[in-house]
């Protein structure tokens, strides 16, 4: 059975329908023309792990296929691949990565393997193509350059989110000020004095979207505060 197969037996008419709504596909929309099947995460997940050894030439054919759960499938194989691959499996997935990086193409896909891909696999690299990625006119290639940080966070390495968030501070995507709002929630959950040291310096500037996030766990006259202050 094709990957193919296997995603189309588990095809949803009504959740793909709610999809459809969902990622914004009308035109003009961040999703426009994205196709679903109606297949969840976890289930498209267990194909992916059904088809963990597929080759690279196979899960390119998946990667440019116009129906989103077939993209999401191909980038869970990468994951799966780049998690039990030793260094040069790992260096091939991320090379592939950056060579197919169009193809992630919806916040989804990013969120799901950004930071498993390119997060670990830059850890203990230089960073600058990160950079060049937020700096992209591409709304996707913005949210894996900070996503992607996510990685880092778990480490407890939190310079290149504060770098990032900088260059992403007058961005105007929601889907950047809400992924950019995210990891600094995320510093905050580890380090509340590095998190609000950011705050202090940039709060009065970001987007309203994104500094709720990044304050979400915060005490609420902590909060509050951050939020009247906000311009």
């Amino acid at each position: 059975m094709s990957p193919q197969l296997a995603l189309k037996r588990l095809s949803n008419k009504n959740r793909a329908k709610i999809s459809v709504s969902f990622f914004k596909t009308g035109p003009g929309q961040y999703g426009e023309g994205d196709i679903f099947m109606g297949v969840s995460v976890p289930e498209t997940r267990r194909v992916a792990k059904q088809f963990s050894k597929l080759s690279l030439l196979e899960v390119k054919k998946l990667l440019q296929s116009k129906i989103h759960e077939e993209r999401l499938l191909a980038l869970l194989i990468l994951v799966e691949q780049f998690n039990h691959g030793g260094s040069q499996t790992r260096t091939k997935i991320f090379n592939f990565y950056q060579q197919n990086i169009k193809q992630v193409n919806n916040w989804d896909l990013v969120d799901l393997s950004a930071d498993k891909i390119v997060g670990a696999y830059l850890l203990d690299k230089p960073k600058d193509w990160l950079d060049v990625l937020a700096k992209s006119k591409n709304l996707w290639e913005r949210r894996i350059a900070i996503v992607s940080t996510f990685y880092f966070i778990k480490q407890n390495k939190f310079d290149k989110t504060f770098a990032l968030a900088e260059i992403l501070l007058n961005d105007t995507h929601d889907l950047i000020h809400k992924a950019v709002g995210w990891m600094l929630r995320e510093i905050g959950k580890r380090n509340e004095l590095v998190l609000e040291k950011f705050l202090n310096k940039h709060y009065q500037q970001m987007p309203r979207t994104m500094l709720r996030y990044a304050i979400e766990r915060l005490e609420e006259n902590k909060r509050l505060a951050y939020l009247k202050n906000n311009i």
